[in-house]
């Protein structure tokens, strides 16, 4: 048996996706696969460029693909408010929050947050809230998937030094920020059940999967050897992007999905999409209410609809 395919999405004709990072690798498979079932389809990418060129790519692939690329810097709290106040459509169904940077050397975001947790937590916390109006107009059930990775298992957050302060170290602070995307998905799908909203909140992981993901940081520092191994392992060991875009693709269209689910590789770093294990820290209800309001704080974005 080969499990779960793309083949199995469900029809989406009538639905809208916000994907980000949608301008290659794994993003850009989830926003192709969605657009190739009838959703109209938000390639919210950093580059326009890059962007556009997807945009173009997808409809040749798919030739009656409804997709448009919209500019959205996850590292830029004023470009998350832009691209939220610029969404028009007034309902959306699916919101992936795809987008991310993986062992980078120090940098920090424009509005100085450590770069990976400004870019894989903190601009996903943003946008989400901003969106959760549009989520909660979708008259069927609207779904939020959040990519985390295997390797949060590397590292729980440090409510103390978010932002690596105290020292930084890139493979740490990637998996403090994958935790922080699982911490905050148990600590959304918590607040949605308290106010009975029609939305689910689940989170995924693609196992090891052949993306520019884990040779951007080592090509920033000019280390071609490293980036020679990292190349290597990905063309010998990884799954295609199509096969690591599919654990997202199962919770955001499966029947079935429930609150704060998990989905990943039935092997954890390939396979078709299963229920998969994550730590235990990721689902302590204190940590997430410290990170939810240190979020807040951080970014000035509250999720007042669902305190109504």
């Amino acid at each position: 048996m080969t499990g779960w395919t793309a083949n199995d999405i469900p029809d989406q004709a009538g639905r809208t996706a916000v994907v980000t990072g949608a301008n290659s690798g794994l993003g850009y498979v989830t926003a192709r696969e969605l657009a190739r079932r009838g959703a109209h389809v938000v390639l919210a990418c950093r580059d326009a460029t890059r962007g556009k060129e997807a945009e173009a790519l997808i409809r040749s692939e798919v030739p009656d693909a409804d997709v448009q690329f919209a500019p959205l810097d996850l590292a830029d709290l004023s470009s998350v408010h832009d691209f939220a106040r610029s969404f028009e459509r007034d309902r959306l169904d699916l919101l992936i929050n795809n987008a991310g940077v993986m062992a980078l050397p120090h940098r920090r975001t424009i509005d100085g947050f450590e770069m990976q947790f400004g870019v894989n937590h903190l601009g996903h916390f943003a946008l989400t809230g901003l969106l959760l109006p549009k989520l909660l107009a979708a008259p069927a059930g609207a779904r939020i998937v959040t990519l985390s990775s295997g390797l949060h298992v590397l590292a729980n957050i440090d409510t103390r030094d978010l932002n690596s302060e105290r020292g930084y170290r890139r493979w740490v602070a990637y998996a403090r920020s994958k935790s922080a995307n699982l911490l905050f998905v148990h600590e959304l799908a918590r607040r949605l059940t308290r106010a009975h909203a029609p939305v689910t909140a689940a989170a995924a992981h693609p196992g090891y999967a052949s993306t520019n993901l884990a040779t951007a940081g080592v090509r920033m520092e000019g280390r071609r050897a490293a980036e020679t191994i990292v190349s290597a392992g990905n063309r010998l060991l990884a799954q295609p992007a199509g096969s690591g875009a599919l654990p997202s693709l199962y919770a955001a269209t499966a029947p079935g999905v429930h609150q704060d689910a998990y989905i990943g590789p039935r092997l954890h770093w390939r396979g078709a999409p299963v229920p998969a294990r994550r730590a235990p820290w990721t689902r302590n209800d204190l940590a997430g209410e410290q990170l939810w309001g240190a979020s807040e704080r951080l970014t000035g974005v509250t999720y007042a609809a669902l305190e109504r």
